[in-house]
Parts: structure tokens; sequence; C-alpha cells
């Protein structure tokens, strides 16, 4: 989560400069504010638009929810495969700078799970799988250690993610639905501990490590037919 607060702005692409794009962005706004609850005369309000032309687009609100998931998936896609594989350290430093344009993202993240349900088990489950993807993309350009077990590792590292936002947030809850506020609070709290533990490590040697992985491979001989 810690590059995912510092994303680099994804480019505009055409589609994002329609009706269409505006009432999705507007319904991640709404949606990350005011939970899946948020109407859709809400959502036409927040785009600047009818309620009838939002369902024109979109057919119905789950649907619209369907193409927010999908927004919100591509951007911290793009945005983690660019903090993992090319980022500069100088990158990072200057992309504190632009958090508040990743708010409603976050908002609608924590929404989502807090929600629960079918829809957030199929966001984190393709989170999980994009963390892997990426992930992967990381080690063969140099930029992160291999793992023993890559798939493990990358659903280890959305659930500590998405885990300590969602602590944080429920220990500052968002003042009026801001949050950019909360996710600068967010940033400045977690950036040090995030970045000493995953590049320096934690423990003062691999003795733990060693004695798990020869219980693992115990174990794994016993069970074997």
């Amino acid at each position: 989560m810690v590059s995912l607060l510092n994303m680099r702005s994804v480019g505009v692409v055409p589609e994002d400069l329609t009706a269409r794009a505006r009432i999705r962005d507007a319904a991640v706004r709404r949606f990350g504010i005011e939970g899946f609850g948020a109407s859709v005369r809400a959502i036409a309000a927040e785009a600047g638009v009818s309620p009838g032309l939002v369902i024109h687009h979109f057919g119905s609100k789950d649907a619209l929810r369907a193409v927010c998931d999908e927004h919100v998936l591509r951007v911290i896609r793009e945005a983690e495969t660019d903090a993992f594989t090319s980022a500069t350290p100088t990158d990072f430093i200057a992309r504190f700078a632009e958090i508040d344009e990743y708010a409603p993202l976050v908002g609608y993240l924590v929404q989502a799970l807090l929600a629960g349900g079918d829809l957030a088990a199929t966001l984190l489950a393709r989170m999980t799988a994009d963390a892997e993807s990426y992930l992967a993309d990381a080690v063969a350009a140099g930029r992160i250690r291999p793992s023993r077990d890559p798939a493990a590792r990358a659903a280890f590292l959305v659930d500590v993610g998405i885990g300590a936002v969602l602590s944080f947030v429920r220990r500052h809850p968002p003042v009026d639905g801001d949050y950019g506020a909360a996710l600068r609070a967010y940033a400045e709290a977690s950036s040090l501990p995030a970045l000493e533990l995953y590049t320096e490590g934690l423990l003062t040697d691999a003795s733990m490590l060693e004695a798990y992985l020869t219980y693992r491979d115990t174990e794994e001989s016993r069970n074997q037919p």
C-alpha cells in the first residue's frame, strides 16, 4: 500500500473525457463516501447529469458498481506495476504531492471491503492475482527479491496492506468522507515503518525461517502417501 499511496498519475485516455467516464468517477467518489447505498440520484448530482442518463449508460446501479470495480482495479494495477518496476526514489517522494488524487479509490476500496460479501471477496481475489503479476515483473526487473512462494507472498502483502488501511481509518475515521486527509495521515504514519521493514527486514538472523522450512519439509514428507 505504500506504493499505492504514491502512484503516478495515469494518463487521461479518450474514454475518460466522456459522460460515461464522468459518471463512473462520480460513482467511485459517492460510493467511497456513502457506501454502496448511495443513490443513483446522488451519483447523477455528483456527475452533473440526470439520473436517467446514469441508467442509460449503465442499465442499473449494480452494473455501474461492476464498472467501478474494473476501473479501480485497473488504476491500482497500472500504478503498482509502475511503482514496483520503474519508479525512482525521487519519483516516490514527489508523488506525496499527488496523494489526494487517489483518495476516492481508497475510499471505494474501504467501503467495498467493509460491505463484505461475494463482491468484496472477488475484488480481493483479483487484487491478489494482479499483485502476483506485478511482483513477478518487479523480480524480473531486479527491484525486489524472489520468493519461495510468489502466490503466497502476493496474498500476504495484499492482506497486510488492506488490513493496515482498514485499521487506520477505523482508528482515524475520515471527517465528512474526506479520504484525502486520511490518506495523507496514513502515508505520514506508515511510510517510514513500512519502508524500514521491507528494506531492512525485522529479524536479525534467519534461524526462525530455517526452522520453519525444516518443519514444513518434515510435515510434507510425513503427509506423502
